[in-house]
């Protein structure tokens, strides 16, 4: 074999491997500056997104890893270098859409919107373990924290461990959002100082009205790459407020979940927040009940905060001959608001867990429904 020609096929090897945060391989992302062959020696230059890129060492890894893995490859050196801003300009705008709404009507991407009437319903608690169900299924998922006032997505996905948060990384204009447990997780507390205390906690409160809510939404689905997705999840403020408005107007085509526990004061005021969805043209599909009857050791059931809520907000939405059936009844649990605390997912911590249990029956129930295409364009042409 000549040095040309085993240069070419370690290029070929190393150009396969993925960037871990853009989950794609180097080759696509132009991040191959060369390979050349000395005898059985070979040198290959690298370029990474930026200076400080938090997954350099990973990706000179498996650089190194996939050339030694050539037959008939001797010493491999790696030689690290940096995007010039004009090649990063290049692979942005790659990245970007060509135009309009990543997740717009035309993307295959199931976008679902958790909503609820009110507050302490545990929604983001569901949406976050709801998301990590769906990633252990295999599907590729995405979790925007729309919950601008009262983020709370990075610690119950155990991205604000060690007193601090995770960070996206940024590529011009472009974020990167930080994964855990194979979900992909934007949020606005990920952008907030640090309070000093190592708990993780961020100083200061959002104190925003309307048009910043609505471009933090805007920029939270336009400026963020998510990559290649099969779900993406949002989870929603409480109530029917400026960024539920937002939502429906960016993304009408968008499949909403309605979070409520037992009891009718949480369940009167879902109701609301299935409404509003359908009326910017949104489909609710389904109601999750949350906090419900939970079965003691002695075999006894406590119902905490009653009984009947959840099935009364989908009766209350059953209309215009579209059936919404209560997709899920998770329990009261302990572990699950335990697991909330500690960062760790409880369909990963506990997954026997009754509540954890119901939470991956609820990822099964959504997985397999069927996606509405009605109106969007296949990425294929009829035969003629």
């Amino acid at each position: 074999m000549t040095p040309a020609e085993l240069a070419d096929r370690v290029r070929d090897a190393v150009g396969r491997v993925s960037d871990p945060e853009l989950r794609r391989p180097l080759s696509e992302l132009d991040m191959v500056r060369g390979v050349e062959a000395d005898g059985a020696d070979v040198r290959v230059g690298i370029a990474l997104t930026i200076v400080g890129c938090p997954a350099a060492d990973r990706i000179e890894t498996d650089v190194r890893r996939a050339a030694e893995s050539v037959d008939g490859v001797g010493a491999v050196t790696i030689d690290v270098g940096v995007m010039t801003p004009a090649e990063r300009k290049a692979l942005t705008s790659r990245l970007r859409p060509a135009r309009g709404m990543p997740f717009g009507p035309d993307s295959l991407t199931r976008v679902i919107a958790v909503t609820s009437g009110k507050g302490g319903v545990g929604k983001s608690t569901v949406t976050a373990n709801l998301a990590v169900a769906l990633a252990r299924r295999g599907l590729a998922v995405g979790l925007i924290d729309a919950d601008v006032h009262g983020f709370s997505i990075p610690p119950l996905l155990g991205l604000a461990k060690g007193g601090e948060i995770a960070q996206p990384t940024r590529v011009d204009e472009l974020m990167l959002p930080p994964v855990a447990h194979g979900v992909k997780a934007i949020s606005i507390g990920m952008f907030l100082q640090d309070d000093g205390t190592g708990s993780g906690a961020r100083t200061g409160a959002v104190a925003w009205r309307g048009p910043m809510l609505h471009r933090t939404v805007q920029q939270f689905l336009t400026d963020v790459y998510f990559g290649d997705l099969d779900v993406l999840l949002l989870d929603m403020p409480p109530g029917t407020g400026d960024v539920a408005i937002s939502v429906g107007q960016l993304l009408p085509h968008a499949d909403v979940l309605v979070v409520t526990t037992p009891q009718a004061a949480a369940s009167d005021v879902a109701v609301r927040s299935g409404l509003v969805a359908r009326q910017t043209g949104q489909r609710v599909i389904g109601v999750v009940e949350n906090m419900a009857a939970m079965t003691l050791p002695d075999g006894t059931v406590m119902d905490l905060f009653g009984a009947g809520g959840g099935a009364e907000v989908a009766t209350a939405l059953s209309q215009d001959g579209q059936d919404v059936p209560v997709l899920a009844s998770i329990p009261l649990s302990p572990a699950l608001r335990a697991s909330g605390d500690a960062g760790d997912p409880i369909v990963v911590a506990h997954p026997d867990d009754p509540a954890a249990a119901e939470v991956t029956r609820l990822a099964e129930r959504i997985a397999s429904q069927p996606r509405r295409l009605a109106g969007r364009r296949l990425p294929f042409a009829p035969a003629r």
